[in-house]
């Protein structure tokens, strides 16, 4: 039995709209009209349910980077390389076989949240880290660690149903903030993971008094941080049962949506016509601008987040800093204290007044010279050699952030909600191509350049890849971002 939307009628006028609305019914055993139900009654901020998605988006986000600041010292280890300079060819393919995985998947595993719903494609990855993630620490042979990187990637379907699923357990009005606060938590997951391998990698040797060489630890110096991981995955996967569904279960309602969803659907200037399904996205100009520029940004932060560390810990004498995985994790924990205070006091008040796309394009502007200052770092020392890292490091992740909110939001504005998770999941795919590339190129290039230090012609350029590299993606992006069909889209939005 179901109960009609409060009807009525008064001739005034309402619109077209109104008619339709009137008709649609709560379905009592319909998942999604239970929680559209209580958005209705409730006025406030929805805290139980985007803080159980803000620990299931941490927890499937950080194995992603975990692995940079210690692979270097796991491909050593492995003894695939066989001289050093090849450490960074091989490291580049581990890198990479994480998002191969991902962009294989996404689509599929969007397309299966849009059918079966958001919470089973939830529990699934949540699942793949627990055990895949696992057994990456537990890999004893380069292609064991290849292998498991790769069916993390596969079995990783989270990324775009979780944004549908955060527009659709708000209220319209909170739907920015809270794919706002699913931005930062995976922004704080992507600095965090890397902290966590830097500092819990090969423990035995940082911390004898507590883990022993014959213990398993010892044996596996690459377990710990991964078994960390994976067993807060474990209690974001108990957390993840109390989250409500949200997909609508029933056949005879508006566009399988709610009254909310039928509202905006007729008022959304920026939703596309979905009659056409999936394929239909490819014909949502502002959806594919968005995803365009998004893949450029990519591809840049990728290969960024790769060669910094490999950057960092190689051997002066390689045009590196000389630093430990402990420095390095250390550096992407002071990030992400910063990063956690800039989402939550600078970022609304930054995303309200400064309008999306003038904000993408300052962003990508000054990345540039952000970038140009690494060639000076290895000439410096002490605490003004880490105070000068710190301060890069947080600059640069904050301007990632703020990019991936404002893309998601943008994304997630130019669909309607039956065709979100597909969006995403599309988004996600064509992201994860260009996130695979960039390791695999930045490797390659990064093993390029160490073997060069004494070349007659550009010698000592090794530096100068984590500067030019990126900053030539981001002056296409740039590029693109003024060129792209977005700037005819309506971009306001509040936090």
């Amino acid at each position: 039995m179901s109960d009609d939307a409060p009807g009525g009628g008064g001739g005034s006028g309402g619109g077209a709209a109104e008619p339709l609305l009137k008709k649609a019914r709560y379905h009592p055993n319909c998942p999604g009209c239970r929680v559209d139900r209580r958005k209705e009654e409730r006025e406030g901020f929805p805290f139980t349910e985007l803080s159980c998605m803000w620990l299931v988006t941490i927890c499937s986000t950080l194995p992603i980077q975990s692995l940079f600041p210690f692979l270097y010292f796991m491909i050593r280890d492995l003894h695939i390389a066989k001289e050093e300079e090849d450490i960074g060819f091989y490291a580049g393919f581990v890198g990479a076989s994480y998002m191969c995985g991902r962009a294989l998947s996404s689509v599929i595993w969007g397309v299966v949240a849009d059918k079966y719903g958001r919470k089973p494609v939830l529990v699934i990855t949540l699942f793949s880290v627990i055990i895949f993630n696992t057994l990456f620490g537990l890999s004893s042979s380069y292609w064991m660690a290849l292998a498991t990187r790769g069916l993390l990637g596969l079995f990783s379907g989270m990324l775009g149903p979780i944004k549908a699923y955060a527009t659709e357990v708000s209220r319209k009005e909170h739907s920015h903030l809270a794919l706002s606060l699913i931005s930062s938590s995976r922004g704080i997951g992507l600095i965090v993971g890397p902290a966590i391998g830097g500092y819990l990698a090969q423990p035995a040797d940082k911390y004898p008094g507590i883990f022993s060489q014959n213990s398993i630890f010892g044996r596996f110096p690459y377990f710990l941080p991964c078994l960390c991981i994976s067993l807060l995955a474990i209690a974001a996967l108990i957390a993840c049962f109390w989250l409500p569904e949200t997909l609508h279960k029933h056949k005879d309602t508006i566009s399988n949506n709610s009254v909310e969803a039928a509202e905006e659907s007729l008022s959304d200037p920026n939703a596309e016509e979905n009659c056409g399904g999936c394929l239909s996205l490819f014909t949502n100009g502002p959806l594919i601008s968005a995803i365009t520029v998004y893949c450029i940004f990519s591809l840049q932060d990728m290969a960024y987040a790769e060669v910094f560390s490999l950057w960092a810990v190689s051997d002066r004498k390689y045009g590196g800093l000389s630093f430990s995985s402990q420095d390095v994790g250390s550096i992407l924990a002071t990030s992400g204290l910063f990063l956690l205070i800039y989402q939550i006091l600078i970022f609304p008040s930054v995303a309200k007044s400064i309008e999306p796309i003038a904000l993408v394009r300052t962003i990508a502007i000054l990345t540039i010279p952000l970038l140009s200052s690494y060639s000076f770092m290895p000439a410096l020392s002490g605490f003004f050699l880490q105070l000068v890292v710190n301060c890069a490091s947080f600059l640069k992740n904050a301007f990632s952030v703020t990019t991936i909110t404002v893309f998601n939001i943008l994304m997630n504005d130019a669909v309607s909600q039956d065709l979100r998770a597909s969006a995403n999941g599309l988004s996600v795919t064509l992201m994860s191509i260009f996130k695979a590339i960039a390791p695999a190129i930045a490797g390659v290039i990064f093993s390029w350049a160490q073997r060069r230090q004494t070349a007659p012609f550009l010698p000592e350029v090794q530096v100068q890849i984590v500067i030019y590299i990126p900053s030539i993606w981001k002056c296409g992006s740039v590029l693109t971002s003024f060129e792209s069909p977005m700037r005819n889209f309506d971009y306001s939005f509040h936090l």
